[in-house]
This record gives C-alpha cells, sequence and structure tokens, in this order.
C-alpha cells in the first residue's frame, strides 16, 4: 500500500515513511492509493474469529510490507488487549426482557472507555506508537513526536509512547479547557513525556504544531513527527472499533446506524473507511457540539471554519476539522473545491451515507439525566452527544437501529457529570493513582516562535 498527499505535490510514500512523516512536505494529509476491500468470507464468518484475527485482517493491506506479519501481529495483539462491549440501551436494561411483550433495544452503546487511559484513543496511541517504535529502533538520532490535543489524545499519546527508547514526546494542550483527569494524564509521567500548556485553544495548539512540521529549517535540526489523527498510523486502526460493533450485532440483516462524537473527524473518517472496505454500516452521524462546522457545511455546501467555541465535549472542541479533508477525498473532493460551488451529485451521495447535527451543552446535559435516570447508564458528555444526536436520527427513521461511541469513561468529566446526577462516580483504580501524581507543565503563548525556541532548547 502507497500513500499519497491531499495536496498532491509531494511524493508518494510506504505506510512507514508516512508513519514516520506525520504529515507530507506539502503540509498535506497522507491517503491510501485505494482503499482495499475484504473478503465476503470474513465477514460472514466474522462471530468465530478472535479481536486480534479480525484486527489484523483489517490492517494489514494497509502495512504492505513495512512490517514483518510477526511483529504486526504482536502490536495488534497489544493494542487491542481490552474489552470493546456492545452495550443495550433503550428500553431499560433492566426491565427490557420482563414479560408480556418486551420492546426490542434500538439504541446500543459501544463502550471504548476500557483501555489504560479511559478513552477510544488508546487504540490509535498503542498501535502507532509500537509501530514507530519498530521503525525508528536504528535511527542514529532521537525522534520528536509532536502533538496537539483537545483532552484525551494527550493521555492515550502520552501512555503509549512513555518509556518508548529514542522517542520524545510534546504535548500541547490548551489551558484550562481540558478536563482535570486529562490534565493530569498527561501532565503526570515525565521521563521522555513533556506537557505543553498553550494559552489559547485546541486550534491554537493545532496550528502551531502544523506551523513546526512547515518549518524546513526546523525539521532539518530535529526528527519531528506526528501523534494526532493526521498520523495514518493513529487514525487508521480506529477502524477496529466498527467492526468489532459488527461482530456483536445480532441483527445481521438490518446494519446499524452509527452516531460518532466528532471533533477532528479521524474517528469517523475511519468508520466511513471501513465501510468503503465492505463493512455494512447503514448510516453514519457525525454529532458535534456548538463547533458545528461540518454540519453547516452538509446544509449549506460553504465550508467555513471559524474559532472554537468551548462547551462540556471539550475533545471535540474544534473549529477547523483537520481529518474532514480526508472524508471529501473518500467523496472525490478536493478542499480547495470547498472554496466553490460544490457539485451538488458528491453533495448528495456525501448526504445519503453521513450526516451531522449539532447539539448544545443544554442539551448534552439534559442526555445524560435522561440516560442515568430512565435508562440506568452513566455516559461522558461526548457520548451524550452521540446518544441524543442517534435518537433523533432513529426518530425520523422507524424501524432503523443504531449505536453511539461511547469514548470515554464518564469519571473523566466527574467534574461536570456528578452535579447532574447527584452522586460520585466510583474512581478506576488508574485515575486513583492519578490523583496522587503532580502536574508538571510548561505554559507557553500561543506563539510559533515559542515553541520553535523550546523545541530547538
Amino acid at each position: 500500500m502507497l500513500y499519497f498527499s491531499l495536496n498532491n505535490t509531494s511524493p508518494i510514500v510506504d505506510f512507514k515513511e508516512a508513519t514516520i512523516r506525520g504529515q507530507a512536505p506539502d503540509k498535506g494529509l497522507y491517503f491510501p492509493e485505494n482503499i482495499p476491500r475484504l473478503p465476503k468470507d470474513f465477514l460472514s464468518s466474522i462471530e468465530a474469529l478472535s479481536r486480534e484475527e479480525i484486527a489484523l485482517t483489517v490492517i494489514e493491506p494497509y502495512i504492505g510490507n513495512t512490517l514483518p506479519k510477526s511483529e504486526l501481529r504482536r502490536i495488534v495483539g497489544e493494542t487491542i488487549d481490552f474489552d470493546f462491549p456492545l452495550v443495550p440501551i433503550t428500553p431499560d436494561i433492566r426491565t427490557a426482557n420482563l414479560p408480556p411483550n418486551p420492546l426490542p433495544t434500538t439504541i446500543y452503546s459501544l463502550e471504548l472507555f476500557h483501555g489504560p487511559t479511559l478513552a477510544f484513543k488508546d487504540v490509535g496511541a498503542r498501535f502507532m506508537s509500537r509501530c514507530l517504535g519498530y521503525f525508528v529502533r536504528d535511527n542514529n538520532r532521537p525522534v520528536t513526536v509532536l502533538v496537539a490535543t483537545s483532552g484525551d489524545t494527550g493521555g492515550a499519546v502520552a501512555s503509549g509512547f512513555y518509556g518508548v527508547e529514542g522517542i520524545q514526546v510534546v504535548i500541547l494542550y490548551p489551558s484550562g479547557k481540558v478536563s482535570s483527569v486529562q490534565e493530569l494524564q498527561l501532565t503526570t509521567l515525565g521521563k521522555n513525556i513533556t506537557a505543553l500548556e498553550v494559552d489559547g485553544s485546541f486550534d491554537d495548539c493545532q496550528r502551531l504544531v502544523k506551523e513546526a512540521f512547515a518549518d524546513r529549517g526546523l525539521n532539518e535540526r530535529l526528527f519531528l513527527t506526528s501523534a494526532n489523527s493526521i498520523n495514518v498510523a493513529r487514525w487508521l486502526p480506529q477502524q477496529f472499533y466498527y467492526f468489532f460493533a459488527w461482530q456483536q450485532w445480532a441483527d445481521k440483516d438490518h446494519p446499524p446506524v452509527i452516531s460518532v462524537p466528532s471533533g477532528n473527524f479521524g474517528n469517523i473518517c475511519a468508520g466511513l473507511m471501513a465501510r468503503s472496505s465492505g463493512l455494512p454500516v447503514d448510516h453514519f452521524i457525525a454529532a458535534c457540539n456548538a463547533n458545528d462546522i461540518v454540519p453547516s457545511y452538509l446544509q449549506t455546501g460553504e465550508y467555513h471554519p471559524k474559532p472554537a467555541q468551548p462547551t462540556l465535549s471539550n475533545a471535540m472542541d474544534v473549529g477547523n476539522p483537520s481529518n474532514f479533508v480526508r472524508i471529501l477525498e473518500l467523496f472525490h473532493q478536493k478542499l480547495p473545491s470547498l472554496q466553490q460551488t460544490p457539485n451538488p451529485r458528491q453533495i448528495s451521495s456525501l448526504e445519503q451515507t453521513l450526516s451531522a447535527v449539532s447539539i448544545s451543552d443544554a442539551e448534552t446535559t439534559a442526555a445524560i439525566r435522561e440516560l442515568y435516570t430512565h435508562h440506568h447508564y452513566l455516559p461522558d458528555p461526548h457520548g451524550a452527544v452521540g446518544y441524543l444526536a442517534l435518537q433523533r436520527y432513529l426518530a425520523a427513521h422507524p424501524g432503523a437501529k443504531g449505536i453511539f461511541l461511547e469514548t470515554a469513561h464518564p469519571v473523566k468529566f466527574y467534574d461536570v457529570v456528578e452535579p447532574l446526577i447527584g452522586s460520585k462516580i466510583p474512581l478506576p483504580a488508574s485515575v486513583n493513582v492519578l490523583l496522587n501524581q503532580q502536574k508538571h507543565s510548561i505554559h507557553l503563548l500561543p506563539d510559533y516562535a515559542q515553541l520553535k525556541d523550546y523545541l530547538l532548547s
């Protein structure tokens, strides 16, 4: 498998080179030259396969010969060594099986928070860290992984790369705009992990990272790569979630609608890639918060990035989602065309597969209360956005069933969730340990000169 830049002026590279570079020299995101089609017998026998066999089958075509099969198998096994349960939500899971005529379950939660940092990004971070560690094992200079986070990415990357020999990790996060647990996860490890606390928004952090990768002089002195979802090794393994959901989906004759809490759009783009490979999915919903750039685009055909608004679902506070250009590539569009009149047929084909909705903070808090009170299920704010977006879609499409992705453990947002439910969330052991750790961060203005000075120092 080879990868090209979506800006179309950089050389084509293999998976190894795309992983090491992170972003193409022309500032474009890498995209596979073709999307592999999965064999039909794989999907028909998926219930009998192990998760490792599923993940290996999905990812192997994207790797090519850049990793030995035995090494890829080891990486995959270590990446997904925790659970991904599909949990029934509506009707009430405690009364759904009572006679005489129980209602069928129509909404499920795919829980993606059972990894080491209690967030869905553990999969991509663990996969990428192990691939990159293998690729640079004989490198003669240290690699610096530079990453911006709006919340969960930072902790997942810090955990995934902690102690990896030959790799330094620098994480930029917006001061005061991540939850307290998220902040502890990315600021307490030390060793080869450094946290830069930026006085600005996630978009400022993301801009600084992009400027660093575009700085030729800096890249001549440092070996830089990214661990954001712009990196193919972070982005592509997110397809695993959707195949694990299908393995557990009972009604194989009726594929699910899947609602994905969406900020930078890497996760939902991976789902769309899985669908393009042959995975049965009826429809995708991009469940957004008040940062409604993509919902507005799908309604108007005009793409207008704007400053991110802070919300309760902070990991989705993105005003210019990087991975949306990859979604457009799936539908044979290029980003420059967004500045012109879009092709109506292309927009239509996009909308048949993907819809998007914006959910306010008030609606998010109401959804948390509803799920907890009426369905005895406790979501985090991002999962609540996904649930409400799915609920609305199903109300307009009778007979459909769906899944929303629960992307983080609610304890990561205890300061939001606990006042809404009036009780304490039991602390997982990994969080209990964090509460006794001391935060270490370096304050930074949203100024590229400051970031460059720090990196060179």
